[in-house]
């Protein structure tokens, strides 16, 4: 079902935001069971049809070496396995999805990520938190820690 739309041609998609690619499930599967990456970094293609894996980080990767993989002035989502030391002195992990949406980027790419997240997130079983971020502190390492405390 399609209608038209200031001269273009808009579908289901326009309001409810854009498919998931199956690659994204798998890439958040290895990172969530086999610990084969340490964050996934998602995009919405260029042709706006799909969110797919950007990029990849391996286990030994930082969180720093993370944030510098996010680009200053466009949107994305990632996920992000944090390893913490508990007050009992227990070595743990839980999962972050991060839907980052600089204010230096574009109104619509704000737009069309944040009607594509929901989509995005039911795919991903298993995240423990969420964080939403249009500013690189808003993410800083210490407010993963504070959300696992």
């Amino acid at each position: 079902m399609s209608f038209r739309f200031r001269g273009g041609v808009a579908g289901a998609n326009a309001i409810s935001g854009v498919d998931v690619a199956d690659h994204c499930k798998e890439a958040f599967l290895e990172l969530q069971r086999k610990k084969a990456h340490r964050y996934v970094i998602f995009k919405i293609d260029d042709n706006k049809n799909e969110v797919v894996v950007d990029k990849t980080g391996s286990p030994s990767e930082s969180y720093e070496d993370f944030i510098s993989e996010l680009p200053e002035n466009d949107c994305r989502y990632a996920v992000f396995d944090f390893d913490f030391v508990t007050s009992d002195n227990c070595q743990k992990s839980k999962i972050f999805f991060i839907a980052w949406s600089p204010e230096s980027s574009q109104i619509r790419a704000k737009m069309l990520y944040a009607t594509s997240k929901s989509k995005l997130r039911r795919d991903l079983d298993g995240v423990h938190y969420e964080i939403q971020a249009t500013d690189p502190e808003e993410m800083e390492l210490g407010a993963l820690r504070e959300r696992v405390n």
